[in-house]
């Protein structure tokens, strides 16, 4: 799933964006809007690659930090929800991972956590092992992964 297909997605439904990135640091915010045309679905994308930035942009507890880490479903759900009440749109995707290098046993690198916040439904969450293919292609991987499920939750509407 391209860019210009999420944002084509996005107009027909009348629905706007926005992200919540940690290990992508703003790529799929940078995917959308290298689409000309894009902001009138795409608002806002946040950056929070520190735990503070996802507790003071994000609404992030730090209790779900302390108890499951940052790179967790459970910090990726409370993303995407804080992205989508933050910016005010019907639709948000979030994600958190470890592109590398490094790791470790517990969550080793290429494991990224992503979430769906949509208006009005339960938060969506995912966790996808890309492998230790390397930190650009995690993120790589990342970016177009969220935009398929950015797709996905689009033509659910």
């Amino acid at each position: 799933m391209t860019a210009e297909q999420v944002l084509a997605l996005a107009r027909a439904k009348g629905v706007r964006i926005a992200t919540a990135e940690s290990c992508t640091g703003g790529l799929i915010a940078g995917a959308l809007t290298e689409v000309a045309g894009s902001s009138d679905v795409f608002d806002r994308g946040f950056v929070t690659y520190s735990n503070r930035a996802k507790v003071e942009m994000l609404d992030v507890r730090e209790k779900t930090l302390a108890s499951h880490g940052a790179v967790s479903q459970e910090v990726a759900a409370e993303m995407a929800r804080g992205a989508l009440t933050r910016a005010g749109v019907g639709l948000a995707v979030s994600v958190t991972g470890i592109a590398g290098p490094g790791g470790s046993e517990f969550k080793p690198e290429g494991r990224v956590c992503f979430g769906i916040a949509e208006t009005g439904r339960a938060v969506r969450t995912q966790t996808v092992e890309f492998g230790a293919i390397g930190r650009r292609a995690v993120r790589q991987a990342s970016v177009s992964h969220a935009l398929m499920l950015l797709a996905e939750a689009l033509e659910a509407l």
